[in-house]
Order: structure tokens, then C-alpha cells, then sequence
């Protein structure tokens, strides 16, 4: 049995016709329940948060970025020092982004041709490469469960034209980082690798996508480019033309989506993994997650003699011990523990949606 496995324990069948599915991916690291919400430590860490405390709150992967860690403190040097996991002191699964989306909003920063991108640090303006191969040894380097592959990634309004343009490079891209991968022994050499489709909010080139990364039988596929900018119509239409072409034995990841309803629309499409910034920024920004999913802003008057939790009920630190009002408080006066207690909760938050969303797919249930 290999070390990198989906196991699809059961679907159900969704009033807009599509499928929720409740399954299993195993790694070298240990396995994590899907659907499922990993958290992002962007730098190696949850900005304010323990390993533990992330743990606790119910979160089984996290992601990392190889971009930001590439440039600094340097794949070479995490490699040295035992990689990732040792690094941050995360035993659990990790994912790192290859750095596309990243390297690509860099705007002006940024030359694309036909073999890879070349761009300016932006902290210390230094030039870098990326091409299919190295993006890949960097993040073998880092030594995550799951690498992504490099990919084009444009504006979410970018012309059809565009995005044809981008999704036909990381076609290219994909094929390239297949052979590499190959070359290096597969996932039996202890990490997965995903292709990523791309293809703006247009549904015949997400279908081509999809199509031509599942030809290249990755270890799963991620479905990127959206939650940009466009409207929600706009991506249920996209990701609903990527997952009717994705195989259903195979991981199926929507990158950069953390709202509880955008959350509960994809995975009535189908998608099992999410990952996001949003409840940590928000933890940092004062906000957080309602009983309904709404974003309370906790430094407004209303919270100021509010004795309830954030959530009746949440079995966070922050709901068991602490009011609104002490919430509001300690963001009114700027204290570091405002932001660590609401990124606490914002992600368990999440975690719950997501046990909640697993558990309405009985085990061995079949659409």
C-alpha cells in the first residue's frame, strides 16, 4: 500500500446536483479527515500560534508557502536544519503552494516566457528563477507531503485570450513537473505532488484543464485561480466545469477559499481540501466568525458590555473563558492576545464546519 492515498469513504448527493464526499488522505505524516480546512503558515509558522494550539483546534494539515521560504531563510538551509517538519515543530501533514500565485502578483516585478519566471525578492530585490524542475526541488528540499506544481496564474478578470495563454503554459509547466517527478521515483520517494488547473471563470478552458491534468495522472489536483475577484455565479460555474473532469478516486483541492459559505458551496460541488489566510487575518484584523458564519468586527461599541462568547456553544479556548467584551477590550487597547484568541477561534470555527460537513456522508454511503 502506498504511503500517499485518498480513500473515498462515502458521497451524497447535493440539491444542485453534486456530490459531497467524505474521505481520507494518507500520508508518511499521518492522515488527515476530508473535507477538510488546513490553516496557512505562510512562513513556517500560524503567525501568533503554537504548533499545539493549532493542533487544538482540530486542524490535522497546515500549509506553508515554498515561495516565501525560498527566499528566505532559504530551502537549502530548512533542508540542513531536518526540513519542514522539524523546522516548525509540526509532526502532522504539510502542504506547501509552489509559489505561482505568489510570484505572479508581483506585478511589474515579474518576465514569464515559455521555460519559467524570473522575478525580483520583494525584501531585499535580489533576481530569482522558477521553472517546473526547480520549483520542485526546492519544495523536495523543504521535504512537505504534498508539492505543487508551478503554474500561470492571471488576473481574475483577465481576457479569455489571457487565461487561454496561462492555461495552456501550465499545461506545459504540468507536463514538465510529471517527468521530473517520475525521474525522482513518484510519490514512493515520500512526497505528492498535485497539478493545478487553471482557466479564469471560463468553463471550456477549465474543462480542457481538468482533462489534461487528469491524463497525467497526478497524486491529486488543485483547482486554482478563483476567489479573485469574480462573483460567486462566476465560480460555482468554474469549479463545477474542473470537478465534472477530475477523477473521483483523486485528492480534489481548491486553493485560497476561507469563507464559511464559500466553503459549504464547493464542497456540495465536490472538492475535499481548502486552504486560506482568511481566519488568521482576520484573527489579526479584530474580526471574527458569528454563529451563522457572519464576521463580527470586534472593536465596534456594540461588543463593549456584551457578556456572551463569539459563539454559544464552540468549544474554543476563546468561547469557554472569554466575552465579547474582553474581546473587545484587548483589541481596543491593540494587545498581541486579541489576535491570538480570535485566530484560535476563526479556525476552529472552520474545523467545526468542516467535521459538521463530514458528518452528513454517512461511512460506505454512495450517491
Amino acid at each position: 500500500m502506498t504511503a500517499f492515498r485518498f480513500e473515498l469513504l462515502g458521497t451524497k448527493q447535493t440539491a444542485h446536483g453534486g456530490t459531497l464526499r467524505r474521505g481520507r488522505y494518507h500520508t508518511p505524516h499521518g492522515t488527515f479527515e476530508t473535507p477538510c480546512f488546513a490553516p496557512v503558515g505562510t512562513y513556517a509558522t500560524l503567525k501568533g500560534l503554537l504548533p499545539e494550539q493549532v493542533r487544538a483546534t482540530g486542524a490535522e494539515l497546515i500549509l506553508a508557502n515554498s515561495y516565501h521560504l525560498h527566499v528566505r531563510p532559504g530551502a537549502e538551509r530548512i533542508e540542513r536544519l531536518g526540513g519542514l517538519h522539524r523546522f516548525m515543530g509540526w509532526d502532522g501533514p504539510i502542504l506547501t503552494d509552489s509559489g505561482g500565485y505568489q510570484v505572479f502578483s508581483l506585478g511589474g516585478k515579474v518576465a514569464i516566457d515559455d521555460d519559467g519566471v524570473t522575478f525580483q525578492s520583494v525584501i531585499d530585490g535580489s533576481t530569482h528563477r522558477c521553472t517546473p524542475e526547480s520549483v520542485l526541488t526546492f519544495q523536495r528540499q523543504l521535504g512537505p507531503d504534498i508539492a505543487m506544481v508551478l503554474d500561470h496564474c492571471p488576473p481574475g478578470d483577465a481576457p479569455h485570450a489571457a487565461q487561454r495563454e496561462a492555461h495552456e503554459r501550465t499545461l506545459r509547466w504540468a507536463r514538465q513537473a510529471r517527468d521530473v517527478h517520475d525521474r525522482w521515483g513518484g510519490s514512493n520517494r515520500g512526497q505528492a505532488v498535485f497539478g493545478i488547473c487553471q482557466g479564469g471563470v471560463h468553463s471550456d478552458l477549465r474543462a480542457e484543464s481538468a482533462q489534461a491534468l487528469a491524463a497525467l495522472d497526478f497524486d491529486g489536483y488543485a483547482i486554482g485561480g478563483l476567489s479573485v475577484g469574480e462573483t460567486k455565479q462566476q465560480m460555482a460555474v468554474a469549479l463545477d466545469a474542473c470537478v465534472r473532469e477530475l477523477p473521483t478516486g483523486k485528492l480534489r483541492y481548491m486553493m485560497g477559499v476561507g469563507y464559511p459559505e464559500d466553503l459549504v458551496a464547493a464542497t456540495a460541488a465536490g472538492v475535499d481540501l481548502f486552504d486560506c489566510v482568511v481566519p488568521t487575518r482576520h484573527g489579526r484584523n479584530h474580526s471574527a466568525f458569528g454563529p451563522g458564519g457572519e464576521v463580527l468586527k470586534l472593536r465596534n461599541a456594540q461588543y463593549k458590555d456584551d457578556p456572551e462568547p463569539l459563539v454559544a456553544g464552540c468549544a474554543c479556548v476563546c468561547c469557554r473563558k472569554y466575552s465579547r467584551a474582553y474581546l473587545r477590550h484587548l483589541a481596543v487597547a491593540d494587545e498581541m492576545l486579541a489576535g491570538i484568541l480570535l485566530s484560535i477561534h476563526n479556525i476552529h470555527f472552520l474545523q467545526d464546519l468542516m467535521r459538521t460537513i463530514r458528518a452528513e456522508v454517512p461511512l460506505g454511503a454512495t450517491a
